[in-house]
């Protein structure tokens, strides 16, 4: 039996806050695409079939935004909600060399975790420094195409500067002449996610040579980041290779292009039971970026050479400061 541990009522109100914060972005991450799906169904049922169809001719209209730099809203961004879901954890974005504004680049974010929380506070919001760090510089984060078919959550999603991760959205990006744009891809995906527990070193990264392809086609500087802290906030089912639990996630992400990890940690108002993150703090290195020449038509030995070499740049990066987040000397970086 599992013992039960409340929280005390005698809470400052401003972790109060940055519960709720969290509570709300977890909420949104979990059934926010199916609660707006769910909402154009009743205004489409309630009679309101007028405001569907206008509705539905822009989402036609609209529907190649999220590939084509999507539409941020700097207001949404620094939404006061956002600065209590960052000081939650809290999340802490940290550099190591200046960023050339003139110059596009390709960051790869690891390890994916469960929910991404540092990518997206990183990233999405205003709250951790990010333009004073790298002033002239605009992040896109990109995720999976699927979520931009939703109806209302797309424009939440592009209003935080969310973005498809398709190649022609990739490729806009990271084209734009002057420079000064940064496309964050969760290298690991959803595979990787299945590995997400606290300790847990496990990267989704040998296969994984698409990001490269399209970094030397568009002459875009690779940045390897890595997040320390992602991985411990949640705890998760055991599902080893092979396992039943493992086959069916497996499956599911072969079949709709993402999985769904069993994940744990707290609760609202205990600490033993829930789909609240741990508050454990998240460290997000940005490494030294690697120089990239464009190539229009790389060959399979040019984009391997250089994925070896964002890799062992990701090693090193990892090995430079695992000692200041309690890695032991031990335990290094497991590429799958």
């Amino acid at each position: 039996m599992v013992k039960i541990e409340l929280a005390p009522l005698n809470i400052p109100f401003n972790r109060r806050l940055q519960t709720a914060a969290v509570l709300q972005w977890v909420f949104c991450f979990l059934f926010g695409a199916q609660c707006c799906f769910c909402v154009y169904v009743v205004i489409v049922l309630n009679g309101y079939w007028h405001m569907a169809a206008l509705y539905a001719l822009w989402l036609y209209l609209d529907w190649d935004t999220p590939q084509a730099g999507g539409r941020r809203s700097d207001w949404v961004r620094h939404w006061t909600v956002w600065k209590h879901f960052g000081d939650y954890f809290p999340i802490h974005l940290i550099k190591t060399c200046d960023l050339d504004p003139e110059r596009n680049y390709l960051m790869g974010f690891h390890p994916h975790g469960i929910l991404v929380a540092g990518a997206f506070g990183n990233f999405c919001t205003e709250y951790t420094g990010f333009q004073e760090l790298y002033p002239g510089m605009t992040p896109y984060l990109h995720t999976l195409g699927i979520w931009f078919g939703f109806p209302f959550f797309r424009e939440y999603l592009m209003s935080s500067g969310v973005v498809s991760c398709s190649k022609k959205s990739l490729t806009h990006v990271l084209s734009q002449k002057g420079g000064g744009n940064v496309s964050i891809i969760v290298i690991g995906g959803t595979a990787e996610s299945l590995e997400a527990r606290p300790g847990s070193l496990i990267l989704e990264a040998l296969n994984r040579k698409g990001f490269v392809k399209i970094a030397l086609r568009c002459g875009a500087h690779l940045v390897p980041v890595f997040s320390f802290g992602e991985n411990d906030l949640f705890n998760q089912l055991k599902n080893p290779k092979g396992s039943l639990v493992r086959t069916i996630q497996e499956g599911m992400r072969k079949t709709l292009g993402f999985s769904l990890p069993l994940f744990h940690a707290r609760g609202v108002f205990q600490y033993s039971l829930g789909f609240m993150p741990f508050r454990q703090p998240i460290y997000t290195i940005v490494g030294e970026p690697i120089v990239v020449e464009r190539n229009v038509s790389p060959s399979s030995a040019e984009v391997d050479r250089l994925h070896g070499c964002y890799l062992e740049a990701l090693a090193k990066l990892f090995e430079q400061h695992k000692a200041e987040y309690r890695i032991l000397e031990h335990q290094h970086l497991i590429f799958t």
